[in-house]
């Protein structure tokens, strides 16, 4: 019995995953069934797990890789995955982060099922903690069916536990499978604790689920279960949330920058956050299986580092995965601007300092022209602590490069070897280099809000309301150093692409980008613009709209009508 559905042994194997202790509490049970979920300890063990699931999509490097890379953001870097990262022939419904998403997904959609369903006639439980407990567990599915619409279409919808094999399956419509999210959703936002303020980190809250709301009217507008009233929809309720906001705690961070410091993802500005933990009794393996719940996102964005002289691999730097690197587009034009816009420099590592003693270059013989004074033949360049990659933006001569004091790579020179480091997920306290990180994951924060109701407004024919939402980041951005008088725009600036451009200088990296640009339909115009590897000239439409339904789970379904696969696929 493969498949989500229909195995209940993978029910309960999956409700054997709590959240991190530390921030839920949660404590393991050997077996989970529907008598047990009836009782007091089942909902709450069953509640639990259902937000174990979250740190299979946050963090893993399953989800990286179908929401990040093969963008007009980020592409493949040296040891990417080929087949994901530039749309390549050999990407098949067969492969096995395909699967695992899917998989994972429905696991916990189940044991969030099994919450809403037996919470209301469990003993031992007082109606404020039931409600509580169906409230979170609807935002909780929410959630998940929000991710597998956006990826794959329609999918079936259930929304009743299963304790038993099942193998048939239909696909539902994908109007049916938004307008369950958006009853989930609506249903929850009552029950649930106001704000992330005051409440176990991680846990559910009103706040996020308004945030997630008016993203899913803004997902549903660009798709074909669309709703006249969509647009309009998602500016009222993410304008709702920043209305509200600070009295619930929550406001836009003065500096940018802290958004992602270590230790601060508690802040005002996060809505929901998905917590990791060092336990491997909650986390993943040892081996480190990028298919865990570990959150691997601290390694994916780091480059070749280690290679250059005079460095060598650290806990601060981190694991040279190099899965992808930004593409050139990225670096240079959607952040020219790096006097009045602090952003790149607070989302991305361009200078790397001295470490390893046994391989600090020395200047040759003769000097280069314009090397600097002091500068002796078979002398050190360098010394311990001191800059030892620094990459610039613009162009720089080769005779600039060999004259320089340190590895100069300016942004002509970035390759998928080298290129700067995404540095929001760094995580300096990990035991060791091959350690996964244990930082809880930001999933959601007011800044998107914001582009939220202003992508809604506009799009709505509402341009000169949504101005004022953008200029509230945009603001933000310039701080400390900047003028922010300047980073303020006009109707006149406002277009569809505008509004993308603003999410890659406030969001890069953030697990989104593929998402906004299947939702905006630009996917496609955007890579050929944008993109300079072979993910412009792979991708083909409308294949690359939707991911592919897992082979596993066409070949799992035994009776019944087959199970269709996507077009393309």
């Amino acid at each position: 019995m493969k498949k989500i559905w229909f195995a209940a042994g993978i029910f309960t194997a999956a409700s054997l995953l709590g959240g991190c202790s530390k921030m839920l509490n949660e404590t393991p049970r050997a077996v989970l069934v529907p008598d047990f979920y009836k009782t007091s300890q089942g909902v709450n063990a069953a509640l639990d797990a259902s937000y174990a699931g979250t740190r299979t999509i946050w963090g893993c490097e399953d989800y990286f890789s179908m929401t990040t890379p093969g963008t007009d953001e980020f592409k493949r870097g040296n040891d990417g995955n080929q087949n994901f990262m530039t749309y390549d022939p050999g990407l098949l419904p067969s492969d096995g982060k395909f699967k695992s998403q899917w998989n994972n997904i429905y696991t916990y959609i189940n044991t969030c099922n099994a919450v809403i369903q037996y919470a209301p006639e469990a003993t031992g439980i007082s109606d404020d903690i039931r409600k509580k407990a169906i409230a979170e567990a609807k935002f909780l599915r929410a959630n998940y069916y929000f991710v597998l619409v956006q990826l794959w279409g329609d999918v079936t919808l259930t929304t009743s536990f299963i304790s038993g094999p099942v193998t048939s399956a239909n696909r539902d419509p994908l109007a049916k499978v938004y307008d369950a999210i958006v009853t989930d959703l609506k249903e929850a936002i009552p029950d649930l604790a106001p704000g992330p303020k005051g409440i176990d980190a991680g846990r559910a809250n009103a706040a996020a689920a308004k945030h997630v709301l008016a993203k899913v009217y803004l997902t549903r507008a660009g798709s074909k279960a669309a709703k006249a009233t969509d647009y309009q929809d998602a500016a009222a309720t993410a304008i709702d949330l920043l209305t509200t906001a600070p009295a619930l705690g929550l406001n836009l961070l003065p500096d940018f920058g802290s958004v992602f410091a270590e230790g601060n993802e508690a802040s005002a500005e996060v809505l929901w956050s998905v917590q990791h933990t060092a336990s491997l009794a909650y986390n993943g393996s040892p081996n480190q299986d990028n298919r865990t719940p570990d959150n691997m996102l601290v390694h994916l964005f780091v480059p070749q580092y280690e290679k250059i002289d005079g460095m060598a691999r650290n806990i601060k730097d981190g694991r040279p995965y190099i899965r992808t690197v930004p593409t050139k587009w990225l670096t240079d034009t959607v952040f020219a601007d790096r006097k009045n816009d602090t952003r790149f420099n607070k989302s991305f590592q361009t200078v790397w300092f001295c470490n390893n003693a046994g391989s600090i270059p020395v200047w040759p013989n003769p000097l280069p022209a314009g090397a600097p004074a002091g500068a002796a033949p078979g002398k050190p360049k360098m010394k311990l602590g001191d800059t030892c990659i620094y990459m610039p933006q613009g162009k720089f001569t080769d005779a600039q490069i060999a004259a320089s004091p340190y590895t100069l790579i300016p942004s002509n020179k970035y390759s998928i070897k080298m290129s700067p480091a995404l540095s929001k997920y760094v995580d300096t306290k990990r035991s060791d280099m091959n350690a996964p990180s244990i930082r809880p994951l930001i999933a959601y924060r007011l800044a998107e809000t914001y582009l939220v109701a202003a992508e809604a407004l506009m799009q709505s024919g509402r341009t000169a309301e949504a101005v004022q939402y953008v200029n509230a980041v945009r603001e933000r951005a310039a701080y400390p150093t900047g003028d922010k008088t300047k980073m303020d725009i006009t109707a006149a600036d406002l277009n569809i692409d505008f509004i993308l451009d603003e999410r890659s200088r406030e969001l890069a990296g953030e697990n989104v980008r593929w998402l906004d640009l299947v939702r905006t339909g630009t996917l496609q115009t955007r890579l050929l613009k944008h993109c300079d590897d072979n993910a412009r000239i792979n991708f083909k439409a409308p294949k690359h709209w939707l991911r592919p339904i897992p082979q596993d789970q066409i070949d799992a379904t035994t009776t019944g009508t087959p199970y269709p696969q996507n077009i393309g696929w």
